[in-house]
């Protein structure tokens, strides 16, 4: 199985679409890849069910009060780490909420580890370290579809009851095989042979933004399009933060400041404040109330 041909993989075919590009003006380089990109975009398209299975998975996990866990090597453990750091600053997430593991460790994400992804017990140990447990939800991604370090971790996630996604670009893959749901996203060789940090890793980009932003829209972490649980971390972010509370509310800048300040940087309980004319605690207690969704909470004043 990990022995397979690469050369039978789809992510290692030849694209016939851009055999002269090593001749070509940088113009002409750049219109092969954007055509090549606009094909990735309609290939997620086509996986939305699959990555509708994963979303719920996600969700169930923490409303259980477990996590989302990225897992990969190279690229696809980039990505996976990508997302996880930004949860915190977008949707006030705790950092253990979701977390992104690669292999070969954290130095990994700036220099490539060598056989670290070969490895099927890294993966295994990695979770252990985090004491994996049934509520969690674990997305192994490998655009090959077939790194041992994601399948040990896949196949251990499992056997204790965790629920576990593989995400790859290849039909059939090893890793498909080893999860509760697989999502293969075919987008097709490669501008450059091989080179899976190109439309593999966009396609997977894009899966793991839909993944993780759908579960926290789910959780209450929106009001209509508006990022209403943004940790506000810096200056800009508070900004942003008065800038949304002013869209919700149609208050002035000074109103929405005040109020910022009073509810202790929190940007929901600010406008449930304005929105019901009631005390930081009123709106703290309506929004436990209504499970975090601002909008309900609103509705039971």
């Amino acid at each position: 199985m990990i022995e397979e041909n690469l050369e039978l993989l789809t992510t290692e075919s030849r694209n016939q679409e851009t055999m002269q590009i090593d001749t070509a003006e940088a113009i002409d380089i750049l219109r092969i890849m954007n055509e090549q990109d606009q094909l990735v975009a309609l290939a997620v398209k086509e996986v939305l069910p699959e990555v509708e299975a994963a979303v719920q998975f996600v969700f169930e996990s923490f409303k259980n009060g477990g996590r989302l866990i990225y897992l990969g090597a190279g690229t696809s453990g980039r990505l996976g780490v990508l997302d996880a750091v930004e949860c915190p600053p977008t949707f006030s997430t705790e950092p253990e909420m979701v977390v992104g593991l690669m292999a070969g460790g954290e130095g990994a994400f700036l220099k490539a580890v060598e056989g670290a992804e070969d490895d099927l017990e890294l993966g295994v140990h990695d979770l252990k370290q985090l004491e994996l447990t049934e509520n969690d939800t674990v997305i192994g991604i490998a655009a090959s579809g077939r790194t041992p370090y994601v399948i040990g971790a896949l196949r251990y996630a499992r056997s204790i009851g965790a629920k576990t996604v593989a995400l790859s670009c290849n039909k059939n893959a090893a890793i498909s095989k080893e999860a509760d749901q697989a999502i293969e996203v075919i987008v097709g060789p490669e501008v450059l042979t091989g080179s899976t940090r190109l439309k593999s890793g966009t396609a997977h980009k894009m899966i793991l933004n839909m993944i993780s932003t759908s579960a926290m829209i789910l959780l209450g972490k929106a009001y209509e399009n508006l990022m209403v649980d943004v940790k506000v971390s810096n200056l800009k972010l508070k900004e942003r933060a008065i800038g949304i509370i002013r869209k919700v509310t149609g208050v002035s800048y000074d109103v929405a400041l005040e109020t910022l300040e009073t509810s202790g940087l929190q940007v929901k309980t600010a406008i449930v404040m304005i929105m019901t004319e009631s005390t930081k605690q009123e709106a703290e207690e309506l929004l436990k109330a209504a499970n975090g969704y601002v909008k309900i909470a609103i509705q039971k004043k």
